[in-house]
């Protein structure tokens, strides 16, 4: 910060106060001059131009640039500081100064300067021209900030993406990406530095740019490529249209694992990757995989109760409804029969579950190219753990992305990490294990009877022999519970998979199903 001079301290006084740091060490003129030029280079560093001006021997110019200057560049921050003054001649000295700005979107920026000073009529002023404010400008010129042109975000045709959670903001005054890929990705976009904005030297009157000051070295910014379908997304976006609740559609390409749609309603907060939910009985499909691992066969008989009992804590059916004696596990799954998971959990051992979901993918560290949540499976830690856990609850965690990575499994047979952003990408997840053929088989009969003859029913007129698999996931602790509505599931004749979520939605299969189902009418 420039120092202010004391009013009424006489030249050898100041002098004797500021030392060699004022400039001019015993000399009384340079000692004036530089207390002069520090209460010029305080009004502008203040941003008080009109006092600044008057200082000088042109006070409209003086006060026009800087006004300028400051407007344009608009710092949150200034330092201007002089240095050591030389006498010229009688009556005029030079003092060199150095003026730092933090500038939002651009960084910090510094620069040199000389100030002449004149005494005239026994008062030292400043002699203003253009070069004293920066010496690369020229009169008629000034200072400003450009934004830089933005590369853009596509989508897998190479066309400029348009889905505000995924593609995120831009501040519309720095011009730095403040979230999404806009922010992930805001130094390959911009080029160079993660600068959003350089310093120009502008013509006032033309506001043609004459010279770029920092940034010019930098190369231009580079797309960034994703795997997103824009007609799958849009069919996404369109089966959420007019949906009240908070959702999400996710759509996967099982044989790659490449993303091809996340929608979110409303958008902004980007769920569809990122949020995080009990996956309720859609998880049933790695409940089946882990029994059908332990030798069950689709065609095995599954009673289902009304209720079942696991040390004095009930569990239920939706709507407590029951499936009549000789009903088959492929039955249990198809209708969603909590009772019956519950109660075959003594066929897993407590890492059952948990080892299970990770020939899923589930609770790996995915690299997607964006940022998600990919889901925890804890190993159970009681009996009552382990029979909330069959049926998705319990500490279970995922996203529609996780769930839809379930489908997609199912579908190509073995887990394939998704990923939104190929280049990106350093290293896939590799699940440890692989699933045995005859369970994922067994799976896909399952899921397709979900669709012909149970909870899946709103899909059941479609083409394409779409499988899938409903949920209803309780949370909180309101009686009776609120609950989140999921669908996850896959086309039998094409390589897509897919989730919807209903945050706080009532039922998978009422409330999910259709939602479900105009997103795979969207795609026909």
């Amino acid at each position: 910060m420039a120092l202010a001079a004391t009013a009424g301290i006489g030249y050898w006084a100041y002098n004797a106060l500021v030392g060699d740091d004022g400039g001019g060490g015993n000399d009384p003129q340079v000692a004036a001059a530089t207390g002069r030029l520090n209460t010029f280079l305080d009004a502008w560093e203040a941003g008080d131009a009109k006092k600044a001006g008057g200082l000088t021997d042109t006070p409209d110019n003086a006060e026009s640039l800087i006004k300028s200057v400051m407007t344009n560049l608009k710092p949150s921050k200034t330092e201007i500081t002089a240095g050591t003054g030389k006498r010229e001649a009688e009556g005029e000295v030079k003092i060199p100064f150095t003026v730092k700005m933090s500038l939002s979107g651009a960084g910090d920026y510094q620069w040199d300067s000389k100030a002449k000073l004149v005494k005239k009529s026994g008062r030292w002023t400043v002699e203003f021209h253009t070069p004293l404010i920066h010496p690369a400008m020229v009169p008629g010129q000034t200072l400003a900030l450009e934004s830089r042109e933005r590369a853009a975000v596509l989508d897998k045709n190479g066309d400029e993406l348009r889905s505000a959670s995924l593609v995120g903001a831009v501040d519309p005054e720095t011009g730095k990406g403040i979230s999404g890929l806009q922010a992930r990705y805001d130094k390959q976009l911009t080029g160079g530095g993660g600068k959003a904005q350089s310093i120009v030297i502008l013509e006032r009157q033309s506001g043609r740019v004459v010279k770029q000051l920092t940034g010019s070295g930098s190369s231009t910014g580079k797309p960034v490529k994703t795997t997103i379908d824009p007609k799958v997304q849009e069919a996404a976006a369109e089966a959420l249209d007019g949906v009240k609740k908070n959702a999400a559609i996710v759509a996967i390409d099982p044989s790659n694992g490449h993303i091809l749609a996340a929608a979110n309603m409303p958008s902004g907060m980007n769920r569809a990757l990122e949020g995080r939910y009990p996956p309720g009985s859609t998880f049933k499909v790695v409940t089946s995989a882990a029994l059908l691992k332990q030798g069950m066969r689709p065609t095995d008989r599954a009673d289902c109760p009304k209720f079942a009992y696991v040390n004095g804590q009930r569990f239920e059916n939706q709507n407590q409804f029951v499936l009549p004696s000789g009903s088959t596990f492929r039955d249990a799954f198809a209708k969603s029969c909590n009772t019956f998971f519950v109660g075959a959990r003594g066929k897993l051992s407590n890492t059952a579950l948990h080892d299970t979901a990770e020939a899923f993918g589930i609770g790996g560290s995915w690299d997607v190219g964006t940022t998600t949540y990919d889901g925890s499976i804890p190993v159970t830690e009681s009996d009552n753990d382990k029979a909330a856990s069959t049926i998705g609850q319990a500490r279970l965690q995922a996203s529609p992305l996780v769930m839809a990575s379930i489908a997609a499994t199912v579908k190509e047979g073995e887990f394939k990490q998704p990923v939104l952003v190929p280049d990106a990408v350093k290293k896939k997840y590799e699940a440890p294990s692989r699933l045995d053929a005859n369970v994922v088989g067994s799976l896909r009969e399952m899921m397709r009877a979900t669709v012909t003859y149970g909870a899946g029913w709103a899909l059941k007129d479609l083409p394409g022999e779409p499988h899938a698999k409903t949920g209803t996931a309780e949370f909180g602790k309101e009686t009776p519970p609120r609950t989140h509505a999921w669908m996850i599931g896959y086309q039998g004749d094409r390589q897509i998979a897919w989730s919807v979520l209903l945050e706080d939605g009532g039922s998978g299969g009422s409330d999910a199903g259709p939602i479900a189902a105009k997103f795979l009418k969207n795609l026909n």
